[in-house]
């Protein structure tokens, strides 16, 4: 592969960093990584070293993580890395704004999370169970009898999507614009169409913070609008960077997710009558796929230098774990490319961890299994539709475009 040869010369590297660490990886963009996702992020532990300086046409230079234990050290040690900054997201540099609660590190990190933590509970979302199994199976009535349907764009996307919305108290009629916004801020790697993109989020955020100021309901929205945080009022950049971060991650992650485990099952037929056959282990199940079928990344910057597996670090260094890569680190999970639905419990770092782990854990694990659940007992038999070549989006999150079945 590619990614084990150094690469050295084409970028200005720090003196700091041996140049046989220096490596050009592709991660999110490049036609191997693009080919086969996950299969070339579990290749990295053989390809490459633990910690490599990686680059790439659309990512800026920074130490990658490719081990559990180390990505797990580095997320619950905020004192030493921390996430300000580590937002991706066009901002103006003379109107910055914060990406909260992401960069903002304890202890007033707790005073954040603790306005919209209720709603998103595991009591909250498990009283969300029932509405999101009649929304799947609502879902699944459109296209039953229609012998197929594209997973990604009439289940994968509007299920979770949906939910979403519904908790934010955002108009469902909106998904379509919402998904359009978020596509071109997570998966254009064009800086003149991200920045397009983020004037007109901005323009409609900014309608939405005036509108639930006057009009306060019980949604996540207005919980963040109208709170308090440590019982003060928030600046109106506060506020908008608290309800860009809550949005934006309730409409790429569950659904790229969702699509890989679909696209799987749909590949491996015995798995799936395994998993109808041992309906009281789907716990197991729905965590082994999120392992399996890690979509996101994790950044970090050094506030001190910093010695970790023997490479010194600087501070002011970018770092970022490359989660699904530490998800399939052997030494942790044995044969770890094997779906493995008997496999002792560990905690997996598909939603990070520490402090910033991700408010959304409790409700994406609900979905996952709902999806699962329903869609198996509806449609219990199917595949991707013949001749389809799987195609992947570059960027941030890892995810297949389109998901076609057949049955």
């Amino acid at each position: 592969m590619a990614s084990s040869a150094p690469v050295t010369g084409e970028i200005k590297i720090p003196p700091h960093v041996p140049p046989e660490l220096v490596r050009k990886l592709g991660i999110t963009e490049s036609a191997e990584f693009l080919a086969a996702p996950h299969k070339f992020m579990a290749a990295l532990h053989q390809n490459c070293p633990p910690i490599v300086y990686s680059y790439g046409d659309h990512s800026p230079p920074a130490w990658n993580l490719l081990k559990y234990d180390d990505a797990y050290f580095v997320l619950r040690h905020p004192e030493i890395f921390t996430a300000e900054g580590s937002g991706p997201f066009p901002r103006d540099p003379d109107d910055y704004w914060k990406i909260i609660p992401l960069e903002i590190e304890p202890p007033e990190h707790r005073k954040y999370r603790a306005l919209v933590d209720p709603l998103v509970s595991p009591k909250a979302v498990l009283a969300l169970e029932g509405s999101i199994r009649r929304l799947a199976n609502e879902l699944i009535d459109s296209f039953i009898g229609k012998g197929g349907c594209d997973f990604a764009k009439e289940f994968g996307r509007p299920l979770p999507v949906g939910v979403f919305l519904d908790i934010m108290a955002l108009p469902r009629d909106m998904m379509d614009e919402f998904v359009r916004w978020a596509m071109g801020l997570l998966h254009a790697q064009d800086k003149v169409i991200a920045a397009q993109v983020m004037g007109e989020v901005t323009q409609y955020l900014n309608k939405v913070i005036a509108e639930k100021k006057a009009q306060p309901d019980a949604g996540l929205v207005s919980a963040i609008v109208n709170g308090r945080p440590g019982g003060e009022e928030m600046s109106a950049r506060e506020t908008f960077g608290f309800l860009f971060f809550v949005w934006i991650a309730g409409l790429d992650t569950v659904f790229a997710t969702l699509n890989h485990i679909f696209l799987w099952l749909a590949k491996n037929p015995d798995r799936r009558q395994e998993i109808i056959d041992t309906p009281d282990n789907i716990n197991n199940v729905v965590e082994e796929l999120l392992r399996v079928f890690t979509v996101t990344f994790s950044g970090r910057t050094l506030r001190q230098d910093y010695e970790l597996r023997g490479v010194k670090m600087k501070k002011g260094d970018k770092l970022t774990s490359i989660l699904p890569a530490c998800n399939y680190d052997p030494e942790i999970f044995p044969n770890p490319e094997e779906v493995n639905f008997h496999r002792p419990r560990k905690p997996v770092l598909t939603f990070a961890g520490g402090a910033h782990s991700c408010l959304g854990a409790h409700l994406a694990r609900m979905e996952t299994k709902i999806c699962i659940q329903e869609f198996l007992r509806r449609i219990p038999d199917f595949q991707v539709k013949p001749g389809t070549r799987i195609e992947y989006w570059p960027g941030g999150v890892v995810g297949p475009k389109e998901v076609p079945l057949v049955w």
